[in-house]
């Protein structure tokens, strides 16, 4: 046999050889690594990310809570303090920490009135309220409107808002008695009288514990401090908590 005949031949052998060892290896490569092959042509694995759809229905759930709306004047509002320290963020904390699954909203508006309050109850329904905390009268008392005007606002408001389903709150106020013993003697009643009418929860004096302490209250003496506001809402959670 020539030489190139044997170089064939072994060429040929060596060949054999190798395809039959092939799948030995290709074996112990995917027992090794525990990969496939075929995964080399496969896109890598993503986090799924959820559809906009999805997400919307998401965030939907979450705004819709139950409401409870504050609806008042510059002392739902918090005039002069952070808004962390109004009373309808404090209370949205104290919902959140006790495991009440409500949304607060801050309705307040400063230098309203009963009257401007009424003109906004369509806005108010409109945000579907499971509860409603009325803080009003202040104003009005301040500027001597006539009581039986006043009591006639919250009526309709409180009217309103009852028709609807709403839950009421009423917190009563106190003014001072620059109009005389009569005017705020019947001012001070009107919200007894409608919480009787009505049959709802009342807080007969919202600035209760807060009204003439000079460190709670800011420099005009009208206002709350944050920690004015602290007491407030530790106050009205009392009331509320039973209606959650």
């Amino acid at each position: 046999m020539s030489d190139v005949t044997n170089i064939q031949h072994i060429k040929g052998k060596c060949l054999q050889l190798f395809l039959c060892i092939l799948p030995i290896l290709s074996l112990a490569c995917l027992s090794l690594t525990g990969c496939d092959p075929a995964d080399q042509d496969r896109p890598q694995a993503q986090s799924p990310k959820l559809p906009a759809a999805a997400q919307q229905t998401i965030q939907t759930e979450i705004d819709d809570r139950p409401r409870i709306v504050a609806l008042g004047n510059s002392l739902t509002a918090g005039l002069g303090v952070p808004t962390t320290e109004s009373y309808p963020t404090r209370l949205q904390r104290r919902l959140d920490q006790a495991g009440y699954v409500y949304r607060v909203i801050n309705a307040g508006v400063s230098g309203d009135t009963t009257a401007g309050a009424l003109r906004r109850l369509d806005w108010v329904l409109k945000n579907q309220p499971r509860i409603v905390i009325i803080e009003l009268g202040a104003n009005d008392g301040l500027r001597g409107q006539p009581v039986k005007n006043i009591h006639e606002n919250l009526r309709r408001l409180m009217q309103g808002l009852q028709q609807a389903g709403v839950t009421v709150l009423l917190t009563g106020m106190k003014i001072p008695p620059n109009y005389g013993k009569a005017y705020t003697s019947q001012f001070t009643n009107m919200y007894a009288q409608l919480a009787e009418e009505f049959h709802v929860a009342f807080m007969p004096f919202f600035l209760e514990d807060v009204a003439a302490h000079r460190a709670l209250n800011q420099a005009d003496g009208i206002h709350p401090t944050g920690e004015g506001y602290r007491i407030i809402m530790d106050n009205l959670f009392e009331i509320l908590e039973p209606l959650l």
